[in-house]
């Protein structure tokens, strides 16, 4: 039986539902530059606008613009664009079998920080997201995780209280600000260990 008390199952997305390997990225980013895929990445991750880009306040062509001048990089528009998503491994992590059993008894959403690109990607790419019916993306909301906003807009599109809801994410800061505001969460770290953490918390998987 499914727990009594858990209604509600909210997912992030990167290395959780989907494999990231940002070297695939960057490598192409990289191409023709002085600079290594990890200085690029760690470019990306110190710029002063990555946040407005993860929270939707840049437009694709605008953060194209800004990386290209930044990075000095010669990448078009859509060159750029299918780079950028390479990020992205084309194989998800969880069968569809064991997402479609969970969507059967629990509400099912996914809560990520990410950017229009990689939405527009995913949304033509993972056919698992169709188990996914509430899907909370940070630069479609202008809130980005660890920020209690995030959190409480998929709990409402959820219609469930925070006790009700268990949420999984592969950084263990972003759980923590999940159990702070009352969910239970669970750090991933491999697919056979979440079902052993379903378990105890009563989850139905079978």
């Amino acid at each position: 039986m499914p727990s009594p008390d858990i209604r509600a199952i909210i997912f992030d997305i990167g290395r959780v539902l989907i494999r990231v390997n940002v070297a695939h990225a960057t490598g192409g980013l990289a191409e023709g530059l002085s600079r290594s895929p990890e200085q690029i990445w760690s470019a990306l991750e110190k710029d002063p606008l990555w946040k407005d880009w993860q929270e939707g306040r840049i437009s694709p062509r605008d953060w194209h613009l800004h990386l290209s001048k930044r990075l000095s990089s010669k990448l078009s528009f859509d060159q750029f664009v299918e780079v950028w998503n390479r990020a992205l491994d084309p194989a998800p992590i969880h069968e569809d079998g064991f997402l479609k059993r969970l969507g059967k008894r629990y509400r099912m959403a996914v809560l990520s920080n990410t950017d229009p690109l990689h939405v527009a990607h995913m949304e033509t790419t993972y056919e698992f997201l169709r188990f996914f019916p509430v899907r909370i993306f940070s630069c479609r909301v202008g809130a980005s995780k660890p920020d209690p906003i995030i959190y409480k807009l998929a709990l409402e599109a959820c219609k469930v209280r925070a006790e009700e809801a268990l949420y999984v994410d592969d950084v263990p800061s972003y759980a923590r600000a999940a159990e702070r505001l009352g969910m239970r969460g669970i750090v991933f770290e491999t697919k056979e260990r979440l079902r052993d953490n379903f378990r105890q918390f009563g989850i139905d998987i079978l």
